[in-house]
């Protein structure tokens, strides 16, 4: 059914990877995919994949104070070496502080430095800077909201079950992939499921958009956020966002080592950006896209 749906979606859906160095020390690297808008450069994914810059920019302003502190009770003559160890147990640093981020967009020297991002939604569009797209390049069309019916089966795309490994080069204050022939090229990975109904948020903070989501009767799955959910014909009806958990309502007993517990069943959904809050976002910043009528 999505053969050449596929076919059609892996032109326009890439992968995208964050990598953070904490204070600690230690490098974290995560995958998610994000979807080429237009020929303007555009490209739509979602809002969490951005966290790490939004962190690192609030932790930044935290470190500043920590090690201001930190320098004024060091420095402080007035101070035993006894007095310095009790004044600085009390100012501990959070380890987890994120020094460093970056974003590789599914290739070497893409640079997105503009971004809108409506975080009640879980929606973001950025800008690739100078963009040339690839010869087989083909932009996605989006489906017309007062066009869908739940019943609708449909699609997803990504990049799930792809572990990435990176380290922090000092020398160059650098991410550098570990054992890149084992990354790349990153696999992408398809999911059907059916459009079950609508999720509903009430307006976002400013008034201007519904927070409003689709939602799937399959989950999505870890490096599938951002992705495109489309249909057989390749149109988006969304962009994959989370993974609900909806209590089933009853409780079978399991016998384990003798113990007798009951456990919780539940149905894992999936919740996608909706087509009308995407089209009334991408309106408010001017960015085109093609509306399937």
């Amino acid at each position: 059914m999505f053969v050449e749906a596929y076919k059609k979606a892996t032109k326009f859906t890439q992968p995208v990877i964050s990598m953070f160095r904490y204070y600690d020390g230690t490098v974290e690297a995560g995958l998610g995919t994000f979807i080429h808008l237009n020929d303007e450069g555009w490209i739509m994914t979602v809002g969490h994949i951005l966290h790490g810059i939004v962190a690192s920019n609030q932790h930044k302003l935290e470190i500043q104070r920590y090690e201001a502190s930190k320098k004024q009770i060091t420095e402080n003559q007035q101070l035993t070496e006894d007095q310095k160890k009790v004044a600085l147990s009390k100012i501990m640093p959070n380890n987890k502080w994120v020094t460093h981020t970056s974003l590789w967009w599914g290739a070497d020297n893409i640079i997105i430095n503009q971004f809108h991002v409506m975080g009640e939604n879980d929606f973001a569009i950025g800008k690739i800077e100078n963009y040339k797209p690839a010869p087989e390049m083909e932009y996605p069309t989006i489906i017309d909201p007062s066009k869908m019916s739940p019943g609708r089966s449909l699609c997803k795309l990504g990049h799930p079950f792809h572990p990435i490994k990176a380290n922090f080069n000092y020398s160059t204050q650098r991410f550098e992939f570990v054992d890149v022939k084992k990354i790349l090229p990153i696999p992408r990975f398809p999911m059907e499921g059916m459009y079950t109904r609508n999720v509903s948020g009430g307006k976002s903070k400013d008034g201007k958009y519904d927070i409003l989501f689709i939602e799937t009767s399959t989950p999505g799955l870890k490096g599938q956020s951002g992705g495109p959910i489309f249909d057989p014909d390749g149109t988006i009806w969304g962009v994959q966002s989370k993974t609900n958990f909806l209590d089933l309502g009853f409780t079978p007993k399991i016998e384990r080592n003798g113990i007798v517990t009951e456990e919780n069943q539940f149905l894992n959904v999936g919740l996608g950006v909706h087509p009308k809050t995407i089209i009334a976002f991408l309106n408010s910043y001017n960015v085109k896209f093609t509306l399937k009528e």
